[in-house]
C-alpha cells in the first residue's frame, strides 16, 4: 500500500504547486500530508476503480455549480477519501468507514456469521430428534456468539464470560476433567458415536477457526481484543462440555 507523506508532497511540489493532486483509492494519506495540501490550496482527487476519478476533498475551492457538489456519505478507512456510494468491493468496518471486503476484521465477522449458521443447522437436526435440553443449550451458545459479534462491531468491552450458566473456572475445570464431572474419559470422536456428537465436534473445531481469524484481525504490535479471544476459548470449552454431557446421557 502506498503511503503519501508531507515529505513526499514537499519534494514533488518543489518546483511547481498543482491545483489538483491525484491519488489511488488504496493510498494511505497521513494527516500532515492532508493538511499540507489544504495549506497549499491543492484539491485532492482519489482515483476510483468504478469511476475515472472522485473528488474527496473540495474544501479549498468553492463550486460554481450545485451539480459539482459532492455529499460524502462513506469514508475510506485507508486513504480518508470520501464516497457518495459504497463501492461493491468495500464494506463498513464501523460507522461510515469503508474497508475492502478481504479486511481481516471483515473476515472474522464472516467466520462468526458462518458459525451461527452451523448452530442453527444443528438446532434443526436436534429438533428432529426431540432433544429439547440440547436445543436450549444451543440457544445459549448462539446468543453468546451474537454478543461476541456485537462487542466487536460496536467496539464494546465483552465482560460476560458465562456460558451454559457456567463461569470461566467451571468451564475450564469441566472441560479438562470429564471423568470427574461426567464419568467419562476424554472424547476421541468416531463416526460410531452418531450424528449429534460429530456435529457438535464440528462446531467445536469451527470455534478454533474463528479464534485464529480473531488473532489475525487483532494482531498489531501486540494482541488487541483479548476479551474476544478469551470468549472464543470459553465457547470452545462449552461445546466440548456439551459433547461430554451428550455422551454421558445427560440430555435424556
Amino acid at each position: 500500500m502506498k503511503v503519501l507523506t508531507e515529505a513526499t508532497l514537499r519534494a514533488e511540489f518543489k518546483n511547481i504547486i498543482p491545483s489538483r493532486y491525484y491519488v489511488d483509492a488504496e493510498a494511505l494519506i497521513t494527516p500532515s500530508a492532508r493538511q499540507y495540501l489544504k495549506d497549499k490550496n491543492v484539491e485532492l482527487i482519489v482515483k476510483n476503480k468504478e469511476r475515472k476519478e472522485e473528488k474527496i476533498e473540495n474544501d479549498n475551492k468553492p463550486s460554481n455549480s450545485s451539480n459539482d457538489k459532492i455529499t460524502p456519505i462513506y469514508v475510506s478507512y485507508y486513504s480518508g477519501g470520501t464516497f457518495e456510494k459504497k463501492p461493491e468491493y468495500m464494506t463498513q468496518i464501523y460507522g461510515n468507514k469503508l474497508v475492502y471486503k478481504d479486511n481481516n476484521r471483515i473476515i472474522f465477522r464472516g467466520k462468526l456469521d458462518s458459525f451461527q449458521s452451523q448452530i442453527l443447522e444443528l438446532q434443526v437436526y436436534v429438533h428432529s430428534k426431540k432433544i429439547d435440553k440440547l436445543i436450549k443449550e444451543l440457544d445459549e451458545i448462539l446468543n453468546f456468539t451474537r454478543k461476541i459479534l456485537r462487542a466487536e462491531v460496536l467496539n464494546e468491552e465483552l465482560n460476560e464470560m458465562r456460558v451454559l450458566e457456567l463461569d470461566e473456572q467451571q468451564l475450564r475445570d469441566m472441560s479438562h476433567n470429564p471423568k470427574k464431572y461426567f464419568g467419562i474419559d476424554h472424547i476421541l470422536p468416531n463416526y460410531k458415536m452418531g450424528g449429534i456428537i460429530i456435529k457438535l465436534n464440528s462446531l467445536r473445531s469451527s470455534v478454533r477457526e474463528v479464534e485464529i481469524s480473531a488473532i489475525k484481525a487483532f494482531r498489531k504490535e501486540e494482541i488487541q481484543r483479548l476479551d474476544i479471544i478469551k470468549a472464543l476459548n470459553r465457547l470452545s470449552s462449552a461445546i466440548y462440555i456439551m459433547m461430554c454431557k451428550f455422551k454421558a446421557g445427560l440430555y435424556k
